[in-house]
């Protein structure tokens, strides 16, 4: 730790003053940075396994044909903190409904951002569609929520409609649209579906997505359908699971390897290149 706190002091001297050695120093940081990534992410032992495979099996976004959500059921605009009903929330529009765990550390950020991105990808107007998010975690709160939205999407996230809703309404929502997650007290965490429910303007289930493999053109296509009350074919079973681990093997599940893996270089990258901005400036101001 102590050399490790030297070299760091070595570099922030070589930021305000630069020599010869700066250049040397900004490529060991960068190594050293994916080394720390590496390490994490093929860390040879393995983390303790919490849901096993007969608790994931049960994990589904399988709605049963003419699955309805009940549009009476009373939920709370995250946003503003009002009670409204579902049907008030989802506006009579053809709905993009995301469940997430508001207080996820795995595959709900890139979720929502996704699907966000492929929805403005659609060229449609905000009086088309609406994507809507409810909170899965009954404990979680209208700060939660907010504070997802704010981290994950930023000025991307006007116009989505974050829901919380108690844990019987919870309970009666995923229960219409055939949507089981699982709780794991050991990392207190859920498993379930990376799925999106596209519902019709009756609150009608039109099909079940994918956030994670969402085109502008397709979902274009789907909303189009879904606002002139067409239902698609709801026989196929999600696989992908939002789940920190695989409880069978107690390893990162290969999704979730993968988004950590883009996610951890962006972000060296990105500190390496601020780095270089520095170095550059402090020349540019010394020389």
């Amino acid at each position: 730790m102590a050399k490790l706190a030297h070299t760091s002091m070595r570099f922030i001297k070589h930021l305000s003053s630069p020599t010869p050695d700066a250049a040397r120093a900004f490529r060991c940081l960068i190594a050293g940075a994916l080394t720390i990534l590496g390490g994490i992410l093929t860390s040879a032992e393995p983390v303790q396994a919490r849901l096993v495979q007969a608790d994931l099996a049960r994990v589904a976004a399988a709605p049963l044909p003419g699955a309805r959500v009940p549009l009476d059921l009373v939920v709370t605009d995250a946003r503003t903190g009002q009670a409204k009903t579902l049907g008030q929330a989802l506006g009579g529009r053809a709905v993009v409904l995301l469940p997430v765990d508001y207080t996820c550390g795995n595959v709900c950020d890139p979720m929502l951002s996704m699907a966000a991105d492929a929805l403005a990808a659609t060229g449609l107007s905000e009086e088309d569609y609406a994507l809507v998010l409810v909170g899965i975690d009954p404990r979680d709160d209208a700060a939660a929520a907010r504070r997802m939205l704010h981290e994950t999407l930023g000025d991307r996230a006007a116009g989505i409609r974050p829901l919380i809703a108690s844990e019987a309404a919870l309970a009666s929502l995923t229960g219409a649209l055939g949507y089981t997650a699982v709780y794991d007290p050991g990392t207190d965490s859920f498993a379930h579906p990376a799925a999106a429910m596209l519902l019709t303007g009756e609150g009608r289930v039109a099909r079940v997505l994918s956030p994670l493999a969402l085109t502008g053109r397709d979902l274009r296509l789907a909303l189009t359908e879904a606002g002139e009350g067409q239902v698609g074919g709801l026989t196929d079973r999600l696989a992908l699971l939002c789940y920190g681990y695989d409880a069978a093997r107690g390893i990162y599940t290969p999704a979730v390897e993968r988004i950590l893996t883009v996610a951890g270089i962006a972000t060296v990258l990105a500190i390496g290149s601020l780095i270089l901005i520095l170095l550059r400036r402090t020349r540019l101001r010394t020389g």
